[in-house]
Parts: structure tokens; C-alpha cells; sequence
């Protein structure tokens, strides 16, 4: 065998370990997850950095009804063994612009059930509920014990999915905080 060879391959391996470090870093500053843990309550804020891009602007213009979910679950490490989810629930961000009246319809959701609505022509609210929650009351605390880490992961992903480039493989980006509950 020869030293060429080797000498490539080294040089391959190294060039995936620092492009998997710089998409790694890339993700944690596209993703801010803050959970707080408050009256019986875990309350999570994220933010979505620069995740209202040109390309939704555009596919929002065009009328097209354009969706953020966000997958949260509130997980624990189970040493040696697969970590368990304590907890999931959706939080989806809907918006519909009408071009008609210049207005965009945007509506927040749980789980499926409807939990706020409104109608604006300001498109920075718009950016701010496609991109954000803050303190959301996501999961109850009765479930988690005291003195022991858990973790929060939110997975972001939008439709129409269409040149909507949040990570290089695809129209989604996950990210992860660790807490301690302390009651």
C-alpha cells in the first residue's frame, strides 16, 4: 500500500469532519430554543434566525397559504439505552396573504386545535410569527423529576417547501437545549 493513498484519504476525512463542525455550528446559530420552567409549566421560546428568507417573501406574495411547523419534544437521557420522549407537541404557523386586500391571515396552532388568529398588512409581524414563539406552555412539569437533566428538541420545517433553504439537504433544521428541572 502506498503513502499516496493514505495521505488522500487522511485529507478526505479531515475535509468531512470540518464541514460536519461548520454545519453543526451553522444549525445551532439557526436555531435559539430558551426552554423556562415556571408555574407548574415548561414554557419554550425559539427563534428561527433568518428563517423568513426572500424565497418565502416570494411564495408568500404569490398567495400561496405557507406553513412553519415546529416539533417539540421534551426528552431525557436514559443512560445506555435509547433517550426517552417525555413529551411532543406541534406548534404550526399558517400564514395566507390576500392580494386583494393586502392583507395577510396568519394563525397559530397547538397540537392541531386553534389557538390564536389574526389579520395584519405589517409584514414584520408576519416574519415574527412564522419565525418565532416566545414562552409558549408547552409541557406541564407534573410528569419530570426533580434534579435531573432534560432537553428540549424543536425540528423547523415550512411548506411549500420549494427553494426554502433553512439546511443544505433539505427544507427543515433541528436544534436542541438542555435543562435541569429543579421545583
Amino acid at each position: 500500500m502506498s503513502i499516496l493513498p493514505v495521505c488522500r484519504l487522511r485529507a478526505v476525512a479531515l475535509a468531512a469532519i470540518v464541514s460536519l463542525v461548520s454545519v453543526t455550528s451553522a444549525v445551532a446559530d439557526t436555531l435559539r430554543i430558551v426552554p423556562l420552567v415556571r408555574d407548574g409549566q415548561v414554557l419554550v421560546t425559539c427563534q428561527l434566525v433568518d428563517g423568513y428568507t426572500k424565497d418565502v417573501h416570494d411564495v408568500i406574495q404569490s398567495g400561496l397559504k405557507t406553513t412553519f411547523t415546529y416539533s417539540v419534544e421534551l426528552r431525557v437521557r436514559v443512560p445506555m439505552w435509547v433517550d426517552r420522549v417525555v413529551d411532543s407537541t406541534v406548534v404550526t404557523t399558517t400564514v395566507q396573504y390576500d392580494s386583494l386586500t393586502k392583507r395577510h391571515l396568519i394563525s397559530r396552532s397547538l397540537d392541531g386545535r386553534g389557538d390564536e388568529a389574526k389579520v395584519t398588512e405589517d409584514e414584520a409581524i408576519v416574519r415574527e410569527w412564522l419565525t418565532q414563539f416566545d414562552r409558549l406552555p408547552l409541557f406541564k412539569t407534573n410528569r419530570l423529576e426533580a434534579n435531573r437533566e432534560y432537553y428540549v428538541v424543536v425540528r423547523a420545517a415550512a411548506r411549500p417547501s420549494s427553494n426554502v433553504p433553512f439546511w443544505p439537504w433539505g427544507t427543515s433544521v433541528s436544534g436542541m437545549t438542555k435543562f435541569t428541572f429543579i421545583p
